[in-house]
């Protein structure tokens, strides 16, 4: 992967803090490699595809991870209530529904500009996005994930879900799922993204968990929680 400058900005997409580095995939460069070297997958203009950023991110260690207390309170809320399919990236038809559906809930949830149709045009066309999994109820459609894996990674990208369950923390327990199924499958690591600010703070419950301090992978999690606390 070489090292190129900051790519441009279409989207109102939040891209990391001063010090970022920017990277493009290069043929034959495994993205297993990629992530663990800090770097997270860069959607902030379109048509560009293959830019990676680095930033403080987090990933779960899959062979130690055990259901802490509050998962398991989380799993009790929604396990067994919807029907969920995998879908390959490849094999997705994305309806004008889905459209809808993924812009009410960035709209609602980030505003107006975080995810406008074309960003997610970008994302899906990325060729990164492995697998989309869908969450449905009484024959309608409840959350879709966006997930990327490559051989002993994965990478919890992007979701989209009914605001009416964010109270329950669905989003939550959309991830525990992933992170479960994951673990299943064999996978070593599980990205969750960035850890910038109190919102995203929610990641931590889920152990063990190490970060990207920009120079290597650390289990402190008491710094993180004051790093994230102290971002403006």
């Amino acid at each position: 992967m070489k090292l190129i400058p900051p790519p441009p900005q279409d989207f109102a997409v939040y891209i990391g803090k001063s010090g970022t580095l920017y990277g493009e995939r290069e043929e034959g460069d495994s993205l297993t490699t990629i992530y663990h070297s800090g770097y997270l997958p860069y959607s902030g203009a379109r048509g560009l595809h293959n830019i990676f950023y680095t930033a403080r991110s987090a990933r779960v260690l899959l062979h130690a991870f055990s259901p802490s207390s509050e998962n398991r309170r989380i799993a009790k809320k929604f396990d067994g209530q919807f029907k969920k399919e995998r879908i390959p990236a490849s094999q997705f038809v994305p309806s004008e529904a889905f459209w809808g559906f993924c812009n009410t809930y960035f709209t609602q949830k980030h505003g107006e500009k975080s995810m406008p149709k074309e960003r997610l045009h970008t994302i899906l066309e990325s060729s990164l996005v492995s697998t989309i999994i869908t969450y449905i109820k009484d024959a309608t459609p409840v959350a879709y994930v966006l997930e990327v894996e490559d051989g002993s990674m994965g990478h919890f990208w992007f979701s989209f879900y009914d605001l009416s369950y964010s109270k329950q923390s669905l989003g939550l327990w959309l991830m525990l799922d992933c992170i479960r199924d994951a673990k299943e499958r064999g996978i070593e690591h599980y990205y969750l993204g960035t850890v910038y600010g109190t919102k995203a703070l929610y990641k931590l419950n889920f152990e063990p968990l190490e970060w990207w301090d920009g120079a290597q992978w650390s289990i402190n999690i008491g710094l993180l929680k004051e790093l994230g606390r102290s971002d403006s």
